[in-house]
């Protein structure tokens, strides 16, 4: 039994859906944009795995599975302090900060003028070893040919937990001093069992709970067959400060940026491309 949980957003135990149609078309359903995870040796051919089965749970392995019905953004609009009624949000993908780059800005505007913001960073695991071989395992199940040299490689790929972990704290931990200075929020999105390893390998006393004006807020995510379909729900939340992740690393760095530097960088790309869509759109 082939290791994949979804090709291309599609359940793997369903027989009953088209993984022909959706590893012809290469398509994500979550950016509507052709998938990112390409093979190295053959660049046109995309792998489609958003998520894997490993010890006993189904693990997302690429960051756009966080996607799913924007979700993840509604569930930040509280932390939106300045937002009013009437006000635009706009989604503002890849913004360029000391520290690095920030995945999302969450907008509040008016007339395309910033009034709030928070950034939001999207992180799932990194495996080790390749999924590919798995990939055509799963193909080859589902009565698609592909290659047997595939279908023999034995090699089995697995999940670098720290290192994930340490890379992600890390790069938190210099953009959070940012974001803090501000006055703003950097909210983390992870998976349940990424934030249970965090929990575990990590020095997370003292970060427990929730408070508003916290700075750093992290949200993990359940993720759960529900009608034949992997879906997302919000498992919990806990608040910290640039200190509190600098205790879980031992950290000390300063990255900062002035508010109206942000706001120069935020406004040109406040465009009709970057609206958030929440629900039916029109």
């Amino acid at each position: 039994m082939s290791k994949i949980s979804e090709f291309f957003g599609l359940n793997c135990k369903d027989d009953s859906l088209d993984f022909e149609a959706a590893m012809s078309a290469q398509t994500c359903p979550y950016t509507q944009r052709i998938c990112t995870k390409m093979r190295k040796s053959d660049p046109n051919v995309k792998i489609g795995t958003c998520s894997v089965k490993y010890q006993n749970q189904d693990v997302i392995i690429c960051p756009f599975r966080l996607l799913e019905h924007n979700q993840i953004f509604i569930d930040c609009l509280h932390l939106l302090t300045m937002h009013e009624p009437g006000n635009e949000l706009y989604l503002v993908p890849e913004v360029q900060i000391p520290g690095g780059h920030v995945d999302y800005f969450l907008v509040s505007a008016k007339d395309k003028k910033v009034k709030d913001f928070i950034g939001i960073e999207l992180q799932t695991m990194d495996t080790t070893g390749t999924v590919w071989p798995e990939r055509q395992r799963f193909l080859n199940e589902t009565g698609i040919a592909v290659d047997p040299v595939d279908l023999n490689n034995k090699k089995p790929f697995g999940m670098n937990w720290k290192m994930t972990l340490k890379t992600i704290l890390i790069q938190m931990h210099h953009k959070s001093e940012t974001f803090e200075h501000l006055n703003k929020h950097l909210v983390l999105i992870i998976q349940k069992p990424l934030y249970e390893h965090m929990k575990s390998d990590f020095n997370f006393d003292g970060i427990e709970g929730v408070r508003l004006g916290d700075p750093v807020h992290i949200h993990s995510y359940n993720f759960e067959e529900k009608e034949q379909r992997l879906t997302l729900s919000l498992h919990t939340r806990v608040s910290t400060d640039s200190e509190g992740i600098a205790n879980c690393l031992g950290l000390n760095a300063e990255s900062k940026v002035e508010l109206q530097d942000l706001i120069r960088i935020l406004e040109p790309k406040l465009i009709e491309a970057n609206r958030l869509k929440i629900g039916i759109s029109g």
